[in-house]
């Protein structure tokens, strides 16, 4: 397809979710994008079949690429790697630490050898000292490593985020660097070394508990679906039993909120009220005024009380609510079991509609690139 990265090649040998993430992301933008992967194919093509008997991780991340089966121990694919890299513009990894540069295809020797090339680095911890530096990293490690976990869940028990957040993060700051480095190189011709870390993503995403911690009188709680520094802003339930998030972001709202929604005037001005410092200091008088008015009401009064007063809500949806949701846009991607549907990509280009190729199945593009860079 075409679109701004038009001409733009991508290699890039990866699996799972960070790397193939970014990739992806390129290749919805129009660039060309060659997936190596080795003869069993990326791990992520066997995390399910729940999508026509296709992963659904693999169907999402791997649209509209190119897959090349390739051996980079092997002397003929290892040449041929290299004629491919001599006309690419980006080269992506996220093996192990080290095992790129084991090879011989580090990417601080790939840019001696190709000079406009930009090359991204994806690791668990980057370059942090041992034993990190070699240590295996999957979301689920990293979001423990990281305190995320610790912040995340009720005051009971920590939890994790729940979906891939470190990946998913960790792909989109590769994206971000990828994009400037191309913009630069227009100014310089010259490419440029990116690496990004999953620990890095998530220790910049975990910026203000870090600094409550350090400079603050107190760390930051897990306050489940509560927020930890607002009061009212979470979940709240109405006497049928359904949750509505309710934000409060100023003393304006308060005052509308007391007024309108709770009907209790005199809240708006009670000291113990307002400002939101007083109702964090007086939490529990607060929020069990709130849970005694909304628990005598049900959640559509509640709502259309909530828009009277101009006050920023939401339901607390379930996967399933998520699916029928209105504001849900979706594309169409063929795959060789048929036509898939998926949440559309959060960009969108005015005047475009774009297409989007297939998830490539295991080399189906090796003949052809072989042909294309023979020797």
């Amino acid at each position: 397809m075409s679109g701004p990265l038009d001409g733009v090649l991508v290699v890039s040998l990866e699996q799972a979710v960070a790397a193939p993430f970014l990739t992806c992301r390129m290749a919805d933008a129009g660039a060309r994008v060659i997936k190596l992967e080795r003869s069993e194919g990326d791990f992520a093509r066997g995390y399910d079949d729940t999508s026509r008997g296709l992963s659904s991780f693999f169907v999402w991340l791997n649209r509209g690429k190119e897959s090349l089966a390739i051996d980079i121990k092997n002397d003929d694919d290892r040449a041929l790697l290299h004629r491919i890299l001599s006309k690419a513009d980006v080269w992506v990894q996220n093996l192990a630490p080290g095992a790129t540069e084991r090879a011989g295809f580090g990417s601080a020797y790939l840019r001696e050898m190709y000079p406009r090339l930009i090359t991204v680095d994806i690791s668990g911890y980057g370059e942090a000292p041992a034993p990190f530096d070699t240590a295996k990293a999957y979301d689920l490690l990293v979001q423990a490593e990281s305190g995320l976990m610790a912040v995340t869940g009720s005051p009971a028990e920590p939890s994790r985020v729940g979906v891939s957040i470190c990946d998913l993060t960790t792909g989109i700051n590769g994206l971000t660097g990828v994009l400037e480095a191309l913009y630069a190189r227009e100014k310089t011709g010259q490419g440029a070394g990116i690496s990004v870390s999953m620990f890095d993503a998530m220790a910049d995403l975990m910026a203000a508990p870090v600094m409550f911690q350090q400079h603050g009188d107190k760390g930051w709680p897990r306050t489940g679906l509560r927020h930890n520094a607002l009061v009212p802003y979470g979940a709240y339930s109405t006497g049928d039993g359904r949750l509505t998030m309710i934000a409060i972001q100023n003393e304006r709202e308060w005052k509308r909120f007391a007024e309108i929604v709770l009907q209790q005037p005199s809240m708006a001005t009670d000291e113990r009220c307002q400002p939101n410092k007083a109702r964090m200091a007086n939490r529990e008088f607060v929020e069990g005024k709130i849970d005694r008015v909304l628990g005598a009401i049900d959640q559509p009064t509640l709502q259309h009380r909530l828009r009277a007063a101009d006050i920023a809500h939401s339901s607390v949806n379930s996967v399933e609510d998520m699916v029928r949701h209105p504001a849900l846009r979706r594309i169409e991607v063929e795959t060789v079991q048929g036509v898939i549907d998926m949440p559309a990509p959060p960009v969108r280009r005015a005047d475009e509609t774009p297409t989007y190729g297939p998830p490539p199945t295991i080399d189906a593009h090796g003949t052809s690139i072989r042909a294309e860079f023979k020797g």
